[in-house]
């Protein structure tokens, strides 16, 4: 008799157990995740841009200063809704590349026109190679990459204003901190 007792408890352990398990993850964000690229230099390109098919770069654009580089796509509504803080971002100075991502010319030409443009330059990735080497999974994703070319955060989807003042900005200012104490230390050695 006990034992059918205990038969009769496994069912509710089991969901108890579960419940207990999904009530902790609801706190989680759901594009919270790791880039497995973090601290390695950014994949290699080679792509024409956004306004002129005949041009190639390659990831020497991303070498010399630190940069943003947002992937963003016509076809995105949530690329839409974060236009404001980019454009916000680019009027700070910050280096930002776009990299127009499986779409066409000239609906990536016609969002820009639309929504404004805060890159410096867009790259054409219209079958997603260099969306695939990041780990691209969906639109927008950002990464910022430092003077070397190595990718030192990733932000998954849409960037919030809060995100551009409490992560954005500090983590462009920490990266772009070695490149300028760098700088200063050849005058220090010379002073001394």
């Amino acid at each position: 008799m006990n034992v059918r007792r205990l038969v009769l408890f496994v069912p509710l352990v089991v969901v108890v157990g579960l419940g207990a398990f999904l009530y902790q993850r609801l706190d989680d964000d759901p594009y919270a995740r790791d880039s497995a690229l973090l601290s390695r230099p950014f994949p290699e390109f080679s792509l024409s841009t956004l306004s002129d098919p005949q041009s190639r770069l390659d990831a020497s654009l991303l070498k010399g200063q630190v940069s943003l580089v947002n992937v963003w796509g016509e076809w995105c509504p949530t690329c839409k809704h974060e236009m404001p803080q980019l454009l916000d971002l680019a009027s700070r100075g910050v280096h930002m590349v776009g990299v127009d991502y499986k779409d066409t010319r000239a609906k990536g030409r016609q969002f820009l026109e639309e929504f404004g443009n805060p890159f410096s330059v867009n790259l054409f990735d219209p079958d997603g190679t260099l969306g695939f080497d990041l780990g691209v999974y969906g639109a927008p994703e950002t990464f910022l990459v430092d003077a070397e070319g190595v990718i030192r955060y990733h932000h998954t989807g849409y960037i919030r204003p809060e995100d551009v003042r409490d992560v954005i900005l500090p983590t462009l200012e920490r990266i772009a901190e070695p490149a300028t104490n760098a700088a200063s230390t050849p005058d220090e050695e010379a002073s001394s």
